[in-house]
């Protein structure tokens, strides 16, 4: 009922940066909050950062003062702009998406993640 796609992924060096994207579509009412998770091989999928539909944001320890979210709430479109990126930050990273369907049913959706790899 809800898809992500997520768009931005790729390879860059360390001290380099990267923008995220992750546009959401299908039958929404509401979107609650977006997010950005992530997992690297052989650990748990983490929060990286997350904006409610007010603008509040939280973020990982990690990743303060490095990773910014942001959101296009007309588009239904989070973004994450990483910067300085750091050979820890190699994971897949994943879109999530909470809300109400016009069926006024919860959603908790997921994108089919992206992959981020940082060189040393």
């Amino acid at each position: 009922q809800v898809q992500l796609v997520e768009s931005g992924g790729g390879l860059v060096q360390a001290g380099g940066s990267l923008r995220l994207s992750c546009a959401a579509s299908g039958s929404i009412f509401r979107v609650n909050a977006m997010g950005w998770y992530r997992q690297a091989p052989g650990k748990q999928r983490d929060l990286v950062a997350e904006i409610t539909s007010g603008g509040s944001t939280n973020y990982a320890d990690s990743v303060k003062g490095r990773f910014t979210i942001s959101s296009d709430n007309h588009k239904i479109t989070v973004y994450l702009q990483m910067n300085s990126l750091k050979p820890e930050d190699t994971a897949v990273y994943y879109c999530n998406a909470r809300g109400i369907t016009r069926a006024t049913t919860d959603f908790d959706s997921w994108g089919q993640g992206t992959q981020v790899t940082v060189s040393s």
